[in-house]
């Protein structure tokens, strides 16, 4: 092997040393948020450890994506496939989660935030749409040379009459809009169509 290919192949496994790295470290973080959600008693404290729990989840599985890959691609559908069964675990009820289209690979900058985007938009859906309403959860994704189109839609209680992004409190939607933004560079909205209430990424 040539002095230039052995050097690359060096460089390879450090990258993805690095990113192993980086996920046992972020598990260790999730486990101890995990350890003090416990020792609180306060609800609103212990539902915002929760939350943050399943933010650094979901960062950590990218990482171990890439810990397992040659490339600094990430095959997002694997990913997207993690955080629906983590988030489907948490329900308090059965849920039908049907996935149209393919993700594809990313570069692992759009994958991070892309991950957290769909994670909350997931969790949104599960937590207030279908709380106490509805049973059915659909993604669907459309890939083109341009750009990427996510819709992920539940049949659930549908939004307030009253609900406008900018003014709202959800800790959850905040971040999507500012991922969305600023990462992405792409747009989001959360729109009412029929009897369906849908959250429309593009990027």
């Amino acid at each position: 092997m040539r002095r230039r290919d052995r050097a690359l192949v060096t460089k390879d496994v450090t990258i993805r040393e690095i990113h192993h790295r980086v996920k046992n470290n972020l598990q260790t973080v999730s486990a101890l948020l995990r350890l003090q959600s416990r020792r609180v008693d306060d609800e609103i404290a212990k539902t915002a450890l929760e939350e943050a729990v399943r933010r650094v989840a979901s960062i950590a599985i990218v990482h171990e994506t890439l810990s397992n890959s040659s490339t600094e691609s990430v095959a997002f559908d694997e990913v997207y496939d993690r955080i629906v069964h983590n988030a489907i675990e948490l329900s308090t009820h059965k849920i039908n989660v049907k996935k149209v289209g393919t993700f594809g690979t990313f570069d692992s900058q759009i994958a991070t935030p892309l991950a957290l985007v769909i994670t909350e938009l997931i969790h949104n859906s599960l937590e207030h749409g279908l709380a106490n309403s509805g049973e059915n959860l659909r993604i669907e994704v459309s890939r083109k040379a341009d750009g990427c189109e996510v819709r992920i839609i539940d049949d659930g209680v549908g939004l307030p009459l009253d609900f406008k992004w900018d003014q709202s409190s959800n800790l959850g939607l905040q971040i999507v809009k500012t991922l969305t933004e600023n990462e992405l560079k792409g747009s989001i909205e959360l729109v009412r169509v029929g009897s369906e209430t849908q959250a429309v990424l593009k990027f």
